[in-house]
């Protein structure tokens, strides 16, 4: 299983080269290496599971995660062709793209946005409430669900997905 923390809100525009470089090595490098250092055992044994948990901005990018939504994306994308060329092997390789979770990281990413634009937290937080149709945020234990039951033999023919965990708030089909 493979999680990487987040980089800080970012535009899209105006990073610095050294930025890009330092976040792609602390989150997608990482996932990449140590994926590549189990994957042959996992071949040989004919059973492995190698779970990755993106962000549901990879699908709908989140305004001012720039750096998070693009280099998310590119664990997506490599997700899906790491899949196709072990599934043979048993081996399954899966995403699961929370949305909003009770988490440090989501408390802290509402103090910034409030702090952009001058509206209180409280106020942050529901505008994204609003925006969930299950009115209230993912706990950690529902994606750890997920990433388990991904891991797990009843899902032994899935592979190459990326499952949003966002009580709904995802348009995409």
């Amino acid at each position: 299983v493979n999680i990487t923390g987040g980089p800080p809100p970012s535009p899209a525009s105006g990073n610095a080269a050294d930025v890009w470089t330092r976040y792609f090595d602390l989150m997608v490098q990482p996932v990449v290496r140590l994926t590549d250092r189990v994957l042959p055992h996992m071949r040989q044994s004919g059973w492995g599971r190698v779970v990755t948990s993106t962000s549901s901005g990879v699908v709908a990018p989140i305004p001012n995660l720039a750096l998070s939504n693009s280099l998310r994306s590119a664990l997506v994308g490599w997700s899906k062709t790491l899949a196709r060329e072990v599934a043979a092997d048993g081996v399954t390789v899966n995403n699961v793209l929370p949305g909003y979770t009770n988490t440090a990281r989501l408390e802290k990413l509402f103090a910034a946005k409030a702090d952009k634009s001058g509206q209180m937290p409280d106020a942050v937080s529901k505008a994204a409430l609003e925006q969930v149709p299950m009115r209230r945020f993912a706990e950690p234990e529902e994606t750890a669900a997920a990433i388990a039951f991904l891991a797990s033999p009843s899902a032994a023919y899935i592979t190459g997905v990326s499952l949003p965990v966002d009580g709904g708030r995802l348009h995409a089909i």
